[in-house]
């Protein structure tokens, strides 16, 4: 298994000294920039300008998570600015498969999301237009929620299809991911994991993510 894959999210970094913050995980795979737009959830962060900040700081993976209602008609902002995968939520879009094919053609990987009351078995025939899943195991909107163990049989669903069919789809998963979670979800089948709080909540965030990595190597 390929190593596990860690993306600080900067939704629980200190924006008065951001610079600093994404720096201070140099060391991470992947930064999760999480976008919301107070419609699709009831929070609101930032849009494309931050991401655009993001993507001049690093040379890293930019993992931006599109919680927001109409993502056809933004999508592209976001490609501009940076991002490398753009992650939108099936529950926001009439043809989830179509931006998916938007997404590729524009040079970026393409990922779902899905909240935890969503089921996977409708979306399991269409992973071969993805490059990513990302499972929820929080209800999107806002940090520091408690993990849901019971999504991770979503994973594990998505698990199986990606192998019986043989592809690269990447199962990332969201929300209250710790020292006590990460390695049930790494065991349950998930690649790439976010976090939040678990690295920035943290007096050495480098060391945190080395330490979450080492938990889910399995």
């Amino acid at each position: 298994m390929a190593s596990p894959i860690i993306a600080p999210s900067i939704l629980a970094a200190d924006f008065s000294k951001l610079g600093e913050e994404v720096r201070a995980v140099a060391n991470a795979d992947w930064i999760h920039v999480d976008i919301m737009d107070g419609h699709f959830v009831p929070n609101l962060s930032f849009g494309p300008d931050i991401t655009r900040t993001v993507d001049k700081i690093t040379d890293q993976h930019l993992d931006v998570h599109l919680m927001i209602e109409n993502p056809e008609r933004w999508v592209d902002h976001y490609v501009d600015a940076g991002a490398d995968c753009v992650i939108f939520h099936v529950e926001a879009t009439e043809d989830h498969v179509a931006l998916a094919q938007h997404l590729r053609a524009k040079g970026v990987k393409a990922g779902f999301s899905l909240k935890p009351g969503t089921p996977i078995e409708p979306y399991l025939a269409d992973l071969p237009h993805f490059d990513l899943v990302l499972v929820m195991s929080v209800e999107p909107g806002f940090g520091g929620q408690s993990f849901m163990p019971d999504q991770l049989e979503k994973v594990r669903a998505l698990r199986e299809a990606i192998d019986a069919a043989q592809l690269d789809t990447l199962i990332e998963i969201d929300g209250g991911i710790s020292e006590k979670t990460i390695r049930a979800a790494a065991e349950a089948g998930c690649d790439a994991f976010v976090a939040g709080s678990a690295v920035y909540g943290k007096e050495d965030p480098a060391a945190a993510v080395d330490n979450l990595r080492q938990l889910a190597t399995i």
